[in-house]
């Protein structure tokens, strides 16, 4: 019976003295939290999206906290951009609301099939194949990458072509990395943009895709702001030139340009 207590003494001891260590060591060693930060994270919209550019939310408090910019959160737009500027005790910097757009109006009407397509139901795995089935190697391939990886299921397919709808949108960007052709692109939700990605001539083009940008140059002419420029046979706009004026589209005469928002 006297070995017995010994042993619970002695266990009992040595826990308490283990307990009295870890408790020492806690204090001692305790990570002490950033106000700064913590601040920063609970002003943040929580989404972890990434679109920022950094491992989520509490990646990217802590990039501000450092010195990045305060409008590169897409989910929270001009509100959380100026929460954040208070916080830092800096002037709020220009924060458009962004969404993702398709550059592609290819659809069955406007495109032939080259061939039928019975692979997996994937757009990467669909352009590994011969450049996918469609007629126009540079267009939206329509097997929905982009709608799985949508937390916010703002995009869906119609008619073969993907589609956002800018009001459920958040600007993450999963969207933009899952597109193999790269016809995604986060842009101003009143951006002016060119619906066609097409590297080919205008005649090719045509062929391929009657909505296809034939590069005739009359946007470019016509932009005030030099803002437009043909690029490999397709029109490119520098959206920090543009202002919005809708002469690009008006003067297109396949409606390849339109400014967001004006039609779907």
């Amino acid at each position: 019976m006297k070995e017995i207590i010994i042993a619970v003494v002695l266990v009992g001891g040595i826990g308490l003295a283990a307990g009295i260590v870890l408790a020492l060591a806690g204090h001692f060693f305790a990570v002490k939290t950033d106000e700064t930060v913590k601040k920063l994270r609970e002003a943040l919209p929580g989404a972890n999206c990434g679109g920022c550019g950094y491992s989520g939310c509490d990646g990217y408090a802590q990039a501000v906290k450092e010195g990045a910019s305060c409008s590169l959160c897409g989910p929270g737009g001009a509100e959380t951009a100026e929460k954040l500027a208070e916080i830092m005790g800096v002037k709020a910097e220009k924060c458009e609301k962004r969404a993702a757009v398709v550059m592609c109006r290819g659809t069955s009407e406007v495109t032939h099939t080259r061939f039928q397509y019975e692979g997996i139901n994937s757009c990467r795995a669909a352009a590994s194949l011969a450049g996918g089935s469609g007629s126009c190697s540079y267009g939206c391939l329509g097997y929905g990458d982009c709608v799985r990886v949508c937390d916010s299921g703002g995009i869906r397919v119609v008619d073969k072509v993907a589609r956002v709808d800018t009001s459920l949108c958040i600007a993450c960007g999963k969207c933009v990395s899952a597109c193999p052709r790269r016809l995604i692109s986060l842009l101003p939700v009143n951006a002016a943009v060119p619906m066609c990605m097409s590297c080919d001539s205008g005649a090719d083009t045509r062929k391929a895709c009657k909505n296809g940008c034939i590069g005739c140059m009359k946007c470019v002419k016509i932009c005030p702001e030099s803002a437009v420029k043909v690029e490999n046979f397709h029109a490119v706009i520098d959206h920090d030139k543009c202002v919005r004026c809708g002469l690009c589209a008006e003067a297109c005469p396949l409606g390849v340009i339109y400014i967001r928002g004006a039609r779907t």
